[in-house]
């Protein structure tokens, strides 16, 4: 958007400047033409008075000095002849020059004499004017001029220069106020795109500045703060509700758990199996506010991570793994643990928290086999860890859903449906992320961001 902006406002700008440019250059031009032809032209009327009065009393000495004076001063050559040609007086051009042999002509006859082109700073060369000597229709003589147009030109040229600098600096002022107003527009829209992603990343109360811009982006930006006052109060709400109803949960549920191993030994063997059921459900229920909690502090960690309130900590990969692999009695050969030491952007715990999850999920439907490799992509700057299993693998549908709360797939599958939720949360609160792929087998791999190279 900004480049567009730019782009409108600086040919407006251009246009603007190139509108008020051409007609003053064209004017310039003009005017120092239409001096060039008067100025000469009121010589050629001096002359022309002066052969009439030379005609009329046969005496030519008067114009004879008058022609020689102006070749002196202006170095214009001037040439004065009577009806029958033959020269009156001349400084610098001879009668019988063939290039004057039209113009003559003409003047001769009374004919108009043409229109001097526009003096250009790339004009050159002469301009010949010539005017008839005599009153009404009788025509005693002609006065021919020959001028240079140089130093017109040259004059043209220099107010051409001062023409164009003013409008490259009209231009740069135009680039300057565009740049402001461009800055003034769109700055206040930057902002608050970066709130936006802001918020979109977990960080709490991002706000934006509220006194730039127009007058309706700063209403927005207004808008945008309390918006985001209101979304980090809800998910505080959230968070609150989730870990003090587990919390508010567990003490009865321990209660209820320490009457039901009470009762154990005494319960009828015909109420074995209603027992034995509502131990099941207390564990489940157990399993659920254990979940419950870890994702809370799933979602708190994200929201911390996010506005920068934890310094960056880092975790052996390798160790790890290893480390939970042999937990959980999963195998891990030799050869799936790289030489260097991959060292991650995210704490040892939780990527043992996510560890669990994965293998625990492999090994309860994966079908007994469970492999587990990892790596690093130093190019794309990232590590990673592949839990494999030969189970039943999900649908694309299903991968797709997978890491949202409370999904458990098939309704007969034990479990809360919150292990890969707090898995996936915890990952992209680091900058990673959890990648489910396989339909004969579920491949789950965990991606973090490496330690940046010193």
């Amino acid at each position: 958007m900004r480049r567009r902006l730019l782009l409108v406002l600086l040919l407006f700008s251009a246009a603007a400047v190139t509108a008020f440019a051409v007609p003053l250059l064209a004017s310039t031009a003009t005017e120092r033409t239409q001096r060039f032809v008067i100025d000469r032209t009121s010589g050629l009327d001096r002359f022309a008075a002066l052969a009439q009065q030379a005609d009329t009393t046969g005496d030519a000495a008067a114009l004879a000095d008058e022609v020689a004076a102006y070749v002196r001063l202006y170095g214009e050559p001037v040439l004065v002849v009577d009806a029958r040609r033959r020269p009156v007086a001349q400084a610098g051009i001879a009668a019988d020059d063939p290039d004057l042999a039209d113009v003559l002509d003409a003047a001769l006859r009374n004919q108009p004499a043409p229109t001097v082109p526009v003096v250009t700073p790339w004009s050159s060369g002469t301009v010949v004017f010539a005017r008839p000597v005599g009153t009404g229709t009788r025509v005693a003589g002609a006065v021919v001029l020959r001028a240079s147009v140089d130093r017109a030109a040259s004059d043209v040229a220099r107010r051409w220069l001062w023409v164009l600098a003013g409008v490259l600096a009209a231009g740069a002022g135009s680039v300057l106020l565009v740049l402001a107003v461009a800055r003034w527009l769109l700055g206040p829209l930057a902002e608050l795109a970066a709130g936006v992603r802001a918020v979109a990343a977990g960080e709490r109360r991002a706000h934006v500045p509220e006194r730039s811009g127009p007058p309706e982006v700063r209403e927005l930006s207004e808008s945008f703060n309390r918006m985001s006052d209101a979304v980090t109060e809800a998910a505080d709400q959230q968070r609150r509700l989730i870990a003090d109803t587990s919390h508010q949960l567990r003490n009865p549920m321990a209660a209820l758990r320490l009457r039901m191993d009470t009762l154990g030994g005494r319960v009828e063997p015909g109420g074995l199996r209603a027992y034995d059921a509502g131990l099941a459900e207390i564990e489940r229920l157990e399993r659920l506010l254990d979940g419950l909690l870890a994702l809370a502090s799933a979602e708190s960690t994200a929201t911390e991570v996010a506005a920068g309130g934890r310094e960056p900590e880092f975790a052996d990969l390798g160790a790890v793994v290893v480390e939970r692999a042999g937990f959980w009695q999963v195998p891990v050969p030799g050869a799936a643990v790289p030489g260097l030491a991959v060292l991650v952007r995210c704490p040892e715990a939780e990527v043992a928290q996510v560890l669990d999850v994965l293998l625990d999920n492999a090994l309860k439907y994966g079908g007994g086999r469970v492999r587990v490799a990892l790596g690093a992509d130093r190019a794309a700057g990232v590590g990673w860890v592949e839990v494999s299993d030969d189970g039943p693998g999900l649908t694309a549908e299903e991968r797709a859903l997978a890491t949202t709360r409370f999904w458990r797939g098939r309704s007969d599958r034990p479990g809360t449906g919150l292990g890969l939720a707090i898995a996936d949360r915890l990952a992209r609160a680091r900058g990673g992320a959890l990648e489910l792929s396989g339909t004969t087998g579920l491949v789950a791999r965990l991606v973090l961001p490496l330690e940046p190279a010193l």
